[in-house]
């Protein structure tokens, strides 16, 4: 693997530094995987993109934007009481990532001169309040009650909570319930036969972005050291680089004796 030479954090420029809500998520995990990927371009392995995942978002995409022109409600909001309609605005491709240049909505955090971006899934504006609700599409297959409550979903909830953070700094009336819309595939019909069901399910959550602002400033001092930061508690990419340069000591050490 080579490291990376573009998008690299120099604590002297001038230039605005992208950090998107994945990256926030990644200095969460472990601000030593985060400083070696920003600072030095040494990057964790790749995971291979979810391509079933991005269909199903597309075609939600498609199936809201034929009621967001009618400036009407889906049949999912009906069914779950929500006073919305999907979000109409100019910049709605740009915050999508519609064309694909990896930005989304973005804010530029003057203290840091850090630019906190994300790519939203869909916004609706609240029928009764006029306030904005941020929606992110999950898709899934499980046979287990749909939920929030599962430990590696609380990126989930710091996902939506950036959203709305970046939001509301754009001056946006942004409602703290955002929606999370799931999609289930079917595992239990007695065959494939070239299309896959899903079972929707649409669950609220009530953001807290207290949080945000200090860890952007934390992002900072992180990028802006010179010193390798401590690993993360939890992290396996860590556990296994100490791993493998032990082993590779006790070779090294067995071919001498």
């Amino acid at each position: 693997m080579q490291k990376r030479k573009s998008n690299l954090y120099k604590p002297n420029s001038k230039e605005p530094f992208n950090v998107s809500r994945s990256k926030i998520d990644f200095f969460l995990e472990c601000a030593q995987c985060f400083w070696l990927d920003r600072r030095l371009g040494i990057t964790r392995p790749d995971m291979p993109g979810w391509s079933l995942n991005s269909a199903v978002d597309s075609l939600l995409k498609n199936e809201f934007d034929v009621l967001r022109e009618k400036k009407q409600p889906h049949a999912l909001m009906l069914q779950y009481n929500i006073h919305a309609v999907p979000f109409s605005h100019p910049d709605l491709a740009v915050w999508r990532d519609d064309n694909n240049k990896k930005i989304g909505a973005s804010f530029f955090h003057k203290e840091t001169n850090l630019n906190i971006c994300g790519i939203v899934d869909d916004i609706w504006q609240n029928t009764k309040t006029e306030q904005l609700h941020i929606v992110d599409y999950k898709s899934t297959s499980t046979d287990y009650p749909i939920s929030l409550d599962s430990q590696y979903k609380l990126g989930y909830k710091r996902q939506m909570e950036v959203y709305q953070w970046i939001f509301k700094h754009l001056g946006f009336d942004v409602s703290e319930t955002g929606y999370f819309l799931f999609a289930n595939a079917y595992k239990n019909r007695p065959g494939f036969h070239g299309k896959l069901e899903f079972e929707t399910t649409i669950i609220p959550y009530q953001g807290n972005d207290a949080w945000i602002d200090k860890t952007v400033v934390d992002i900072k001092k992180c990028l802006d050291s010179d010193n390798i930061p401590e690993s993360g508690t939890d992290c396996q990419h860590c556990a296994y680089r100490k791993l493998i340069q032990n082993e590779s000591l006790k070779t090294q050490m067995s071919l001498i004796n």
